[in-house]
Parts: C-alpha cells; sequence; structure tokens
C-alpha cells in the first residue's frame, strides 16, 4: 500500500501538485490519466522515490518492494539479458553477486563461512533457485526467445530490449508495480499477456498508458489528475470518462433548477418586500435565496484538438490496385508477390511482427522508396494523404508553427490560419514556436494540421497515435470514423483498430499476406483460437 498525504510538488513558480491525498491499495491496478504535462510521470517518480515532494509525505506499508519500469535500455549494455531481468529484485542480486564473488575466493575465513551461509539463507527465502527460470519464462511470454537470453543487452534489437526491461519490472512479484507506458513497442501479442498477467496481479499496480482499450481491461480504478489534484475513480477508462461526463451534466441541469427557483425567489421578493401583510413571507424567502448554492462547475483542464478530415474533390471508381509486389531489404524478402485492391470504403489496418515492414509499404504506395517487382496503380482522381511515423525530416527547420504550415499551404489570411491552428491547440504566442523545438506530441498535431489542409481523399497513416496525449488520441480516432475516403493504416492502439478498420490485411514474416474483409477484433480473435 502507498499513501500519499498532503503532497505538493513544486518547480520554481510552477505548482504541479497541491495537497494531495490517495490511497493505493493492494489488489487494485490504478491507471494514472491527465493532460500533457499534467505530471503523470512525474507522479510516479515521487512515489518511486526517485523525486522528493516539496510538503507532505509518501509512505510505503513496512516491507513492501516497489519496482519500476525503467526507460533507459542503453544503462544495461554490458550485462547479460537474464541478468538485467534478475536485477529487477535488487536485493536478490546483490545475494547473487555477492555469493559468486565469495565462491571464486580460494581461501576462506570462519567469518567468510557464516556470512556464506547467512547468503545461502537468504537466497533460499528469496526463492533464489528458481529465479532463471523465471526471468526465462518471463522473456519468453514477452516473446525473447531463448537464444538472446545469454547475450549482452547492447546485442539485442532495440524492440527487445524494451521487452527486457518490462521483464526486469515484472520479476519477482514486486508488491508495488510502476508502469509508465509499458505497452510501447509492445506487439499485439505482448500486450495480450501483459493484460492477462496485470489482470492475474495480486499487488499494487499504477500504470500511465496512453492505450484506452488496455486501460479498460486491467484497471481497476483511474486516479484522474486534473488543476495539481488527483481524483480517484472507482472502474475503468470507459467508467471514468462516462461518469465524469454524467457528473458534468448533473451539475449543470442542478444549477439550471436552482438559478430558475433563485429566479422565482427574487420575483417574490421584489414583488413584496414593500407590502407589510407580505413583508414576513418576503423575508422568509430571501433566506431561502441565501442558502441556495450554485455547483462551482469547473472545466476540466483537458483540450481535445479538432479533428476532422474534409475531402476536396471525391474519388472515383478506380482507388489502389497491387499486382505482385515484391521487396528485398538486406538480401531478406520482406514483401513477396503481395497483391490486393482497394475497394470504395475500405478502411484497411495492416498487422506485421516487423514495423519496418509497414512502413517500407507504405512509402512504396507513397513512391518514397522503389520496389523490386510488381506494379502500384493509383487511380486518376485519388489525392492521398500521408502521415509518417517518423517525422523529423519534416521538422528541420527554425520557421515557427505559422512559416512551416504556410511551406505546405498557400493561406494569405492570417485569421483563418490562426483559427485552424487554434482548434488544433496551438493558440496565442504557440502560432510562433519554432518547429524544430516541438515536443513528439505538437509535432504530431503539426503533421495532422498539414493532412487536414490538403483536404484528401485517400489517407495513409503510419502509427498516427504515437506522441498523441489521450484526448488527441480520441479526436482523431472519431475524424478517421467520420472520414468519408479510404484508409490503409497500421496502429498499436486497439480501440483505434477496433473502431475505424472494416479490411485486416497482416504481412507474414514470409513476406505473404492475409487478406480479410473483417473488423480487427473479429481478425484478432480468430487469429488467437
Amino acid at each position: 500500500m502507498i499513501q500519499v498525504s498532503n503532497v505538493s510538488l513544486k518547480f520554481g513558480k510552477r505548482v504541479l501538485f497541491e495537497d494531495v491525498n490517495i490511497k493505493f491499495t493492494n489488489g487494485n491496478c490504478y491507471g494514472l490519466i491527465g493532460a500533457n504535462g499534467s505530471g503523470k510521470s512525474t507522479f510516479l517518480k515521487l512515489l518511486s522515490g526517485e523525486l522528493e515532494t516539496t510538503t507532505g509525505e509518501i509512505t510505503v506499508s513496512k516491507d513492501e518492494r516497489i519496482s519500476i519500469l525503467k526507460q533507459d535500455h542503453y544503462q544495461f549494455d554490458d550485462k547479460r539479458v537474464i541478468d538485467v531481468v534478475i536485477m529487477g529484485n535488487t536485493k536478490l542480486y546483490e545475494i547473487m553477486e555477492e555469493k559468486d564473488k565469495m565462491y571464486s575466493q580460494t581461501e576462506f575465513s570462519d567469518e567468510d563461512g557464516m556470512r556464506l551461509a547467512n547468503l545461502e539463507a537468504e537466497f533460499m527465502d528469496l526463492d533464489g533457485w528458481n529465479a532463471e527460470p523465471d526471468a526465462a519464462q518471463l522473456l519468453n511470454n514477452l516473446g525473447i526467445q531463448e537464444e538472446y537470453h545469454y547475450m549482452t543487452m547492447k546485442e539485442l534489437p532495440v524492440k527487445l530490449r524494451v521487452k527486457v526491461l518490462l521483464a526486469q519490472s515484472l520479476f519477482g512479484n514486486p508488491d508495488i508495480l510502476l508502469l509508465d507506458e509499458p505497452t510501447n513497442s509492445l506487439d499485439i501479442e505482448a500486450i495480450r499477456w501483459l493484460e492477462e498477467f496485470l489482470i492475474n496481479f495480486n499487488n499494487t499496480v499504477i500504470i500511465v498508458s496512453h492505450d484506452r482499450h488496455f486501460l479498460n481491461k486491467v484497471c481497476t480504478h483511474i486516479a484522474d489528475i486534473d488543476y495539481s489534484k488527483i481524483k480517484l475513480y472507482v472502474g475503468n477508462y470507459d467508467f471514468w470518462y462516462e461518469s465524469s461526463e454524467l457528473l458534468q451534466r448533473q451539475m449543470r441541469e442542478s444549477n439550471k433548477k436552482k438559478e430558475e427557483k433563485i429566479k422565482e425567489l427574487q420575483s417574490f421578493i421584489a414583488r413584496f418586500s414593500a407590502n407589510a401583510s407580505k413583508s414576513k413571507q418576503a423575508t422568509s424567502r430571501k433566506k431561502m435565496l441565501e442558502k441556495i448554492q450554485l455547483d462551482e462547475i469547473v472545466p476540466s483542464s483537458r483540450k481535445y484538438p479538432y479533428i476532422d478530415f474534409k475531402i476536396e474533390k471525391q474519388a472515383g471508381k478506380e482507388i489502389l490496385k497491387v499486382e505482385n509486389l515484391t521487396k528485398i531489404v538486406d538480401g531478406k524478402k520482406i514483401l513477396d508477390k503481395v497483391s490486393f485492391t482497394v475497394l470504395k470504403g475500405d478502411k484497411i489496418c495492416f498487422l506485421a511482427s516487423d514495423d519496418m515492414v509497414k512502413t517500407t509499404l507504405f512509402n512504396i504506395l507513397i513512391g518514397k522508396e522503389k520496389y523490386d517487382k510488381g506494379t502500384v496503380e493509383w487511380g486518376k482522381t485519388i489525392n492521398p494523404g500521408y502521415l509518417p511515423q517518423d517525422n523529423n525530416e519534416y521538422f528541420k527547420t527554425d520557421k515557427n508553427i505559422m512559416e512551416w504550415i504556410g511551406t505546405f499551404h498557400d493561406i494569405k489570411d492570417e485569421t483563418i490560419l490562426r483559427g485552424f491552428l487554434g482548434r488544433m491547440l496551438f493558440s496565442g504566442e504557440d502560432v510562433f514556436k519554432k518547429v524544430n523545438v516541438l515536443s513528439g506530441g505538437e509535432k504530431a498535431r503539426c503533421m495532422l494540421s498539414k493532412i487536414m489542409l490538403e483536404e484528401p481523399n485517400f489517407l495513409i497513416l503510419d502509427e498516427p497515435t504515437n506522441h498523441l496525449d489521450l484526448e488527441s488520441i480520441t479526436s482523431l480516432n472519431k475524424g478517421l470514423c467520420n472520414f468519408k475516403g479510404e484508409i490503409l493504416f497500421t496502429s498499436r492502439d486497439y480501440e483505434l483498430n477496433s473502431t475505424v478498420a472494416n479490411r485486416v490485411i497482416e504481412i507474414k514474416e514470409d513476406g505473404k499476406i492475409i487478406d480479410r474483409q473483417i473488423p480487427y477484433e473479429e481478425y484478432i480473435d480468430r487469429e488467437q483460437k
């Protein structure tokens, strides 16, 4: 259990948290949510002890071990993968290291013997003999095969290192588990396994995630950060969203009734306060009026961008036809005679175990990369809009946001442009920010702004939710559902995939495809059986 009592955190004049009181108890999984910059990751650092509070205190139940998902996968470059996982239980790993060092000695004193006996006893208490098998099982469950277990971290592909750090945080049944964006870079199978792991985990879990489906699956509570406070809700993310909306509606309706009552009393007082026979009644009404308190409706600090993909020209019957597309990268055939035709109304979710495969296909379709064999035929009326997974090349300039948009779209009226950018949450002086210093989320909103102004009738989106907060993802999800054109996209966001896609194309490891005209959720359920 973690008890947070009257906690405040200030950086100079900025107040991030103020008088926060909250208790996290065993057996529950808490989703920590809030707008970008509200302090979600910072709060996890307070809980772990990495940061100190300005005022107040955070207490952890005696002898409870906190485990944290680390973010720096270069930290353990020279360590073996299996050892990095076991390091999740610091005490056990230190005992193992000390034991190995002592056993390597050529001479033993009586004191050494006593020390070794104590170490062996502690090792047994911590289930040390099962450490390697348990670590290996975690790695296997996350899709890291045994051939990698005894390599050093620096020998692993980056996407596997992220999984190793996740295994490290889960190792040894920690009492309190702090996870900051645990599904980042995980494939579908790994996410599903993690969901089941956390559902069956009996201790305390606190998670920061932008994956709405993941929060809905694993969370028993939602801890909502807003205006430097944290409010606790029982239930998952959808329950929080519905209940917070319902509360706002109820407060508005309550205030409306109170305002009507206030007007009625004021009218009575105005009419009869000068009338001697009615003066007592008027005085009584005046006292009633003084007791009526309107509920203070505080709008959330969350801001939802307005994402709406309008179409300049409707597409004709012919959309896109791909035949026998073949692509070889570094001697490996990643696309092998791939053929598919995009039909009217298609919103296709692409799946592949390797991100590079999907990105390469999309780059080929927009003409950014060449292919080895096959044909790509676009309909003559198609005007595609493209959102790349890596957008860094677009921001290698010192232009501000207004100037940057101007390089793609000739909009003379600054008022129109400011209004548009305002709806994308770039208001006031924000439009003069240099684009090369923008955050990942701001760059993503810039790219979405660029595409919306192009008014394409076809969208190609490579991981469009990357760097976006929950509010922006929700708006993007709605915008894609409402889009009247065709879409090819890939995303790890289960909710977006489920609500947008009406067709799924999976590119297998041999470069061939499975093409099913069914919803995403149905496809995943079939493949898991």
